[in-house]
């Protein structure tokens, strides 16, 4: 291999971790914010021991 096909696989590698990290955090972020601020209560009960081991004030 090349010294060019070396450093664009390593740049890609680069950019696909870091993209795989923004949509983790972003699925992350969302998730628990959905059931956090849900009105719904049946969400509510199946979220609320998971946000208080969390320190996620849902009341």
């Amino acid at each position: 291999m090349t010294t060019a096909t070396l450093q664009t696989q390593a740049a890609t590698r680069s950019a696909e971790g870091a993209r795989a990290l923004l949509v983790a955090a972003f699925l992350g972020l969302g998730l628990v914010f959905v059931a956090g601020f849900a009105p719904a209560t049946m969400l509510h009960n199946a979220a609320h021991d998971f946000r208080h081991a969390q320190n996620f004030p849902c009341h």
